[in-house]
């Protein structure tokens, strides 16, 4: 995309961690960059608070119980702004020419019909919905292709590896090009790093009376409660090996994991010729969310540069899969394959919901979704249908597993 032109963004899930971030990104290029779309889920004043500050064309809520409100607040707000409400508005804007940049954002399952349809619009698409490539990775990469969409990954570990793959920049890729996240020839393995998550170091014994709060409180990244307790439990981590497998087509078991408590080296690429790439920076989403706003150039993101005597040292150990089984939940599930990965997404969302409300306890979160996944076969994943279908089931059977497990 030419520096000259400016893209029209639209930013799902704008009032969530990503989505703040991503409109800071925004408002420091006012002569590249527009927010035309903001949606939202549930919170209208929130919502009502970013269009006054960035006059966006357009603000959904997915929730139309907010719609009258949203379009009341507008309206108050002497704003010119056109005010939708629902999923399906949602998706129409993501896929219509509202906007040429979508920052898919929305958290859980709930996100999947949005992004599918800007990447079947060929829009330049700043991935940050891991449940979309883990529900239904193979449809979405072919979705992308067949639309021609550009797909730069902004969780901080993948964009990482897209940094470090330098046919990914060999030319610029418009919105059109299809490109993905580029070829990869002489790729041996990708490194993914994880901080540990607030609880590195304790054992199992250790995790049993766990309390949400403590579970939410990350040291290193500011997130959402449901990110956050997937970190503590190493779930996120498992998920963005799924999503590895299907952004740059590699096998499982070439896809490692490093627990690197620091958080300064984001993810590292091993070639055949013996070489190690690895991208570094702050711990900032701001950094992934400015490449994928400027690639193939560098764009300005209000991020300060590594200071890496100030930080004196890196450390990395494995990751421990007694403490933490969501992990090789996860790799078994890749391995499984079919809709195994659906189940085991389904599956998480209602043992977190569940932990979260105080229903279950921590240690609970991967014994719910081991059972659940034990309990369901795994089928093709043949259709965006059959895929719902073991979402469906799944969730059916952990909110059934989840009522018998009496919290810790």
């Amino acid at each position: 995309m030419p520096a000259s032109a400016i893209q029209s963004v639209a930013v799902l899930g704008a009032t969530g961690s990503i989505g703040t971030s991503a409109l800071d990104v925004v408002a420091r290029h006012p002569d590249r960059l527009r927010a035309s779309v903001l949606a939202a889920g549930r919170n209208v004043g929130a919502l009502l608070d970013l269009c006054r500050a960035h006059r966006p064309d357009h603000a959904a809520i997915a929730d139309p119980a907010g719609y009258q409100d949203l379009r009341d607040g507008l309206a108050a707000a002497g704003l010119a702004t056109r005010a939708h409400a629902g999923m399906d508005a949602i998706t129409e804007l993501a896929a219509g020419d509202t906007c040429q940049t979508v920052v898919a954002a929305i958290v859980g399952a709930a996100g999947l019909d949005s992004t599918l349809a800007a990447a079947r619009a060929g829009k330049r698409l700043l991935l940050a919905n891991k449940e979309s490539l883990v529900l239904a990775g193979e449809l979405l990469m072919d979705a992308a292709r067949d639309g021609g969409a550009c797909i730069v990954p902004i969780d901080s570990e993948h964009n990482a590896i897209f940094q470090c793959l330098p046919e990914a920049g060999a030319r610029d890729q418009e919105p059109g090009a299809g490109e993905g996240c580029g070829r990869h020839d002489g790729l041996l393995r990708i490194i993914l790093t994880a901080s540990g998550g607030p609880f590195r170091g304790r054992g199992r014994t250790e995790l049993g009376d766990v309390t949400p709060a403590q579970a939410i409180a990350h040291p290193k990244w500011s997130m959402g409660p449901k990110i956050s307790v997937d970190s503590a439990t190493l779930m996120n981590k498992g998920l963005e090996v799924i999503e590895a497998h299907h952004l740059f087509g590699l096998p499982g078991e070439r896809i490692d994991v490093l627990v690197h408590p620091q958080s300064l080296v984001h993810s590292l690429v091993e070639f055949i010729d013996g070489s190690t790439l690895a991208q570094l920076g702050l711990p900032d989403m701001r950094t992934a969310l400015a490449v994928g706003f400027g690639w193939p150039q560098r764009i300005e993101s209000g991020v300060a540069g590594l200071d890496l005597l100030a930080h004196g040292r890196l450390d990395f150990e494995a990751p421990d899969t007694d403490a933490f089984p969501c992990l090789r939940l996860a790799y078994a599930a890749l391995a499984a394959g079919g809709t195994a990965p659906a189940t085991l997404n389904a599956a998480n969302e209602v043992a977190v919901s569940s932990f979260l409300q105080g229903r279950i306890g921590f240690l609970s979160i991967p014994a719910l979704v081991e059972q659940t996944l034990a309990a369901l076969p795994t089928a093709p994943a043949a259709s965006l249908e059959a895929l719902r279908d073991a979402d469906a089931r799944a969730r059916d059977c952990a909110t059934r597993l989840s009522s018998r497990i009496r919290a810790n």
